[in-house]
């Protein structure tokens, strides 16, 4: 029995360590507080922001692009900065990893990251709030959403015409005449507070754990 048994469990250990390489590992969930993000991206609509997105060089860890100008994803990076969480490095530091789980090759051409632009692109941030933050089910329509399927804190992305990713945060105001939650964003006249959550295709819907342990 003895015999047996030794075998048994040496070949289990090595079974267990073959499964630990060959399934992907979830990566370990960030979390915040939504209400503090919330107040963080109300914040930015005192802002006066240029719409500019052109490719700059900027310091790392927590590098911005010169504060008056922005695209929606320096929006979103300034926002949870805030609450202590840089997109830029933390982005930069999963693609040195996992590089060929972003599309940066695919879609630019690139063959390594790059902290000046890498986070600032939504098709990368997609990627990694899907690795870091729950991605929640997306509907087909917009009439297939319930009320509540969408929070104050929630992160959401959207394809405009002519294929452009758009990025941004869902907050705790509704709209007078649609009671739906409203949204900060940056959609190219700065950082503004609109009913526009079904106003295209939503392609990334994303909730991070909450932080102090509440719904």
């Amino acid at each position: 029995m003895k015999m047996l048994f030794k075998p048994c469990i040496k070949f289990s250990a090595f079974f267990c360590i073959l499964l630990s390489l060959l399934l992907p590992v979830r990566a370990e969930q960030l979390t915040l507080e939504p209400l503090t993000l919330v107040h963080a991206a109300k914040e930015r609509l005192t802002h006066s922001v240029r719409y500019d997105g052109r490719y700059i060089s900027i310091p790392y860890p927590n590098g911005d692009v010169p504060k008056e100008i922005g695209v929606c994803t320096d929006l979103v990076i300034r926002s949870l900065r805030t609450v202590d969480l840089d997109l830029q490095a933390l982005v930069h530091e999963d693609m040195k990893k996992n590089f060929n789980a972003y599309p940066s090759e695919r879609i630019w051409g690139l063959s390594k990251p790059d902290s000046n632009i890498d986070h600032r692109r939504v098709p990368n941030l997609q990627v990694f709030f899907k690795r870091y933050a729950n991605s929640l089910a997306l509907r087909r329509k917009a009439s297939d959403y319930a009320d509540n399927d969408f929070l104050p804190g929630d992160i959401v992305s959207w394809m405009l015409p002519g294929n452009l990713p758009h990025i941004g945060i869902v907050v705790d105001e509704r709209h007078s005449v649609t009671n739906r939650l409203m949204v900060v964003h940056n959609i190219g006249s700065g950082p503004q507070l609109e009913d526009m959550l079904f106003d295209y295709k939503i392609t990334g819907h994303y909730r991070f754990e909450n932080a102090i342990g509440e719904e």
